[in-house]
C-alpha cells in the first residue's frame, strides 16, 4: 500500500520498460495520451518523501544521491522550497534526458508537480540548454497543456558543460552567472535565492512520477535489493544499434551492449559512465553490474548512464585526447586549475597522441595531473584528471610508444567520441 499519495493505481505487470512504457513512434505523448497509459498522477502529502526513501531510488543524473534523503533536507530547511529539475544534459555523450523531455514531458512534469507537492513548493523550473529553442518551445506547449497548482518555468540555461552542475543552475536562477560555486552549502541546503532548493535529473523526477502511482515495493521489484530500479543507457560507439535502453539496475555491462546489437569490431575499451567516467578494459567490464558500487570498485563510474564502446582500431589516446581539449574549452573559467592546468593538459596530451612525445610527454603529465586535481572551484578538474589517467593506465603500453617513437597508425581512423562543437 502506498504511504504518500491518495489513491496507488494497478501497477503494471511488467519488470521494463517502465519510463519508456509510453513511447510511441507516432511522436510525442500529448496530456491525453499520457494519462491513456499511466493514468493521473495521484495527490501527494509529505508523507511521500518516506515513500521515495523506501523506494531506494537514487539520483541518475551522475551522482547517484539517494533522493528521499535529498528530499528530506529539503523539506527540514526551514524555508518555502524550489524544486529544479535539471534536462540540460551537458554530457555529450548522452541523450536519455532528451529522449523523455522530447517524447515523454509529461511523465517528467508529473515529477515535478509530486516533488512539489510533497516539499511544498512555491516555485519549479525545468532548464535545458538555450540553444534547444525547438524544445523549449514544446515543454512550453506541455507546461500549458496543464492545471498544475504551481507552473513550471521553462528556463534556457547557457549551453555549456559547466553550466548544468547543479551549483550553477542555482546561481544562474537566482540572477547570477551559469557558473559552478563552492560548496558546502549545498543546493538542498541554501539554494535559489537562499531558499532549499531540490535539483533533480529529469530522469530521477521521471522515477518519482511512477513511485507516486504505483509505490515503493513495485519500484523496488526491478533491479537489485541494493541497487533498485530501472535506469536509462545510452549506448554508442562500434555497436549494432546505438541507442538509448532501459536496463534494470544491476544488468551486466556486457548484456547491455549485447542488446544494442552487440560489438560490430572486436572490443578494446569502454568509457563507463560518460567524459566524467573512466576508461576500462571491454573484457574485464563485460561481467560488471550495471551499478554505482561495483563500477566504482572496479575504478569507474556509472554517472549518467552511458557504454561507449571502442574497438582496437581505434587509438584510445587519440581519443581521450579529443574530449580532454573539448573539457578544457568548457570550463568556468573562474580558477587557476581550469583557466591553466587543463589547456596544459590538452595541449601534453594532443601531443603524445598526434606528434609522438620526444620521450618526455608522461612525466610532463604526471607533473601536472597532481597540480590540477583536487585543487577546483568545483569537481571538473576532477573529472578530467580521472578520465586521462585511466586512459593511461589501460593504455599504457600504447602511451610508452607514443613517446618514443611516435603516434600510431590508428589515429587515421574516424573518431567515435561525440563532440558537440563537430555535431553542430
Amino acid at each position: 500500500m502506498t504511504r504518500g499519495s491518495v489513491n496507488q493505481l494497478v501497477a503494471p505487470r511488467r519488470v521494463i520498460p517502465r519510463l519508456l512504457a509510453g513511447l510511441s513512434y507516432d511522436g510525442p505523448a500529448d496530456l491525453a495520451e499520457h494519462y491513456r497509459q499511466y493514468g493521473p498522477l495521484p495527490m501527494v502529502t509529505r508523507r511521500f518523501i518516506d515513500e521515495v526513501d523506501a523506494s531506494g531510488l537514487t539520483g541518475r543524473g551522475g551522482a547517484g544521491f539517494p533522493t528521499g534523503r535529498k528530499m528530506r533536507i529539503v523539506a527540514d530547511g526551514g524555508d518555502t522550497p524550489v524544486v529544479v529539475a535539471n534536462g540540460c544534459e551537458g554530457e555529450p555523450a548522452s541523450s536519455k534526458d532528451r529522449l523523455l523531455l522530447t517524447m515523454l514531458p509529461h511523465l517528467v512534469l508529473d515529477g515535478i508537480a509530486a516533488a512539489a507537492q510533497a516539499l511544498g513548493a512555491a516555485d519549479t523550473y525545468l532548464c535545458v540548454h538555450d540553444h534547444e529553442a525547438a524544445l523549449l518551445e514544446r515543454l512550453e506547449d506541455a507546461v500549458a497543456e496543464r492545471a498544475d497548482p504551481v507552473r513550471v518555468q521553462v528556463t534556457g540555461v547557457p549551453g555549456r558543460y559547466v553550466a548544468s552542475e547543479q551549483s550553477a543552475l542555482v546561481q544562474f536562477l537566482g540572477g547570477g552567472p551559469a557558473k559552478p560555486t563552492f560548496s558546502p552549502p549545498r543546493p538542498q541546503e541554501r539554494g535559489v535565492r537562499g531558499r532549499p532548493t531540490l535539483v533533480s535529473n529529469v530522469e530521477t523526477l521521471a522515477h518519482l512520477a511512477l513511485i507516486a502511482r504505483y509505490g515503493d515495493r513495485w519500484f523496488r521489484s526491478a533491479g537489485l535489493p541494493a541497487a533498485p530500479g530501472s535506469m536509462l543507457v545510452t549506448v554508442s560507439g562500434a555497436v549494432g544499434r546505438p541507442g538509448i535502453y532501459e536496463i534494470e539496475l544491476g544488468t551486466p555491462i556486457g548484456d547491455v551492449v549485447m542488446r544494442a546489437g552487440g560489438p560490430t569490431e572486436r572490443p578494446r575499451a569502454l568509457l563507463v559512465g560518460g567524459f566524467f567516467g573512466a576508461w576500462l578494459d571491454a573484457g574485464a567490464a563485460w561481467p560488471l553490474p550495471m551499478t554505482h558500487a561495483a563500477l566504482k570498485a572496479a575504478g569507474g563510474a556509472l554517472g549518467a548512464g552511458m557504454v561507449i564502446v571502442v574497438p582496437a582500431s581505434s587509438c584510445l589516446i587519440a581519443e581521450t585526447a579529443r574530449v580532454v581539449r573539448y573539457l578544457a574549452g568548457e570550463s568556468a573559467g573562474q580558477c587557476g586549475p581550469c583557466v591553466f592546468g587543463l589547456p596544459a593538459l590538452a595541449d601534453a596530451l594532443a601531443d603524445l597522441a598526434y606528434h609522438g612525445g620526444r620521450s618526455r610527454t608522461l612525466d610532463q603529465l604526471a607533473r601536472l595531473i597532481p597540480l590540477v586535481e583536487r585543487r577546483g572551484a568545483c569537481k571538473h578538474p576532477d573529472g578530467v584528471t580521472q578520465l586521462i589517467m585511466s586512459a593511461l593506465r589501460l593504455a599504457a603500453g600504447d602511451a610508452r610508444r607514443h613517446d618514443a617513437a611516435g603516434p600510431c597508425e590508428a589515429i587515421a581512423r574516424e573518431p567515435l567520441l561525440p563532440l558537440p562543437a563537430e555535431d553542430r
